[in-house]
């Protein structure tokens, strides 16, 4: 007599929320720079692939609460992992304060603040991340203007870049050098609106400058959150389709309460 047949296994997928957290081999680190200061940060590595793209991460400006779990950096480092096969490297610049600690030393209106920079790239050539991008988030993207233009970065994406300590001198370094440049910068920006970003950046001729329709500032909202890693991963990995936001493996949720996914 035969047997029935094992009907197939049904794919379930699932959609991703706000505190969604997908698996990853995450590691809590230290950063040294060239002065002689501690700061604490985190690496997120994809669980069973080698990453095929390294993400740093420079949030925004600490005296406002900018720090390395500004929301859409820690939801990077929470999906991004699993859902793009990449290395999310995130931490605290000097004097900044998250839930993974305190960085030490104090805040240099993006002077000093490129030691933090340079110790994170060095931390990345030596675990032999690849394929690494910088990623700014507001005073995030000044440091990296200021200080980014570097081997072996690939290239850098720019999210609200308010251009406050970032200068022509700077921009004519990354026209000079080539590498690729993309300002992701919303319409209702508080600093720099995409018109007058356009005529900036324009000293940057391979300088992508992408307006955000409705876009503000601080990236709120799942939608916006969204947008803005679909429009970084296309650039920097441009071979793969773009995200559809759902899962069919294990999730966990973050809960602030207690500081940690269950």
């Amino acid at each position: 007599m035969l047997e029935a047949p094992h009907p197939k296994e049904v794919l379930v997928l699932t959609d991703i929320v706000s505190n969604s957290v997908l698996p990853a081999i995450r590691e809590a680190i230290t950063l040294n720079t060239s002065d002689g200061l501690t700061l604490v940060g985190e690496l997120a590595l994809p669980e069973s692939v080698p990453p095929k793209a390294t993400l740093l991460l420079l949030h925004p400006n600490p005296t406002g609460g900018g720090m390395m779990d500004s929301h859409l950096y820690r939801k990077a480092a929470w999906r991004l992992p699993a859902l793009a096969d990449v290395a999310v490297l995130r931490w605290n610049f000097r004097g900044a304060t998250s839930a993974a600690g305190t960085s030490e030393g104090h805040y240099d209106e993006g002077g000093a603040e490129g030691k933090d920079l340079a110790a994170a790239l060095q931390f990345a050539k030596e675990r032999g991340l690849p394929n690494i991008w910088l990623i700014g988030w507001s005073f995030g993207t000044d440091v990296i203007l200021m200080h980014g233009n570097v081997d072996p970065v690939q290239g850098a994406i720019l999210f609200s870049p308010p251009l406050m300590w970032g200068k022509d001198e700077h921009l004519a370094d990354w026209a000079s050098s080539r590498r690729p440049l993309v300002a992701l910068v919303p319409e209702f920006d508080d600093y720099l609106k995409p018109d007058e970003a356009k005529q900036r950046f324009a000293a940057v001729p391979q300088c992508e400058v992408v307006a955000i329709p409705e876009g503000k500032h601080l990236w709120v909202g799942e939608k916006f959150v969204r947008l803005a890693w679909d429009l970084a991963l296309k650039r920097i990995r441009p071979e793969m389709p773009e995200l559809d936001w759902t899962w069919d493996g294990p999730m966990s949720r973050w809960d602030d309460l207690v500081n940690k996914s269950k």
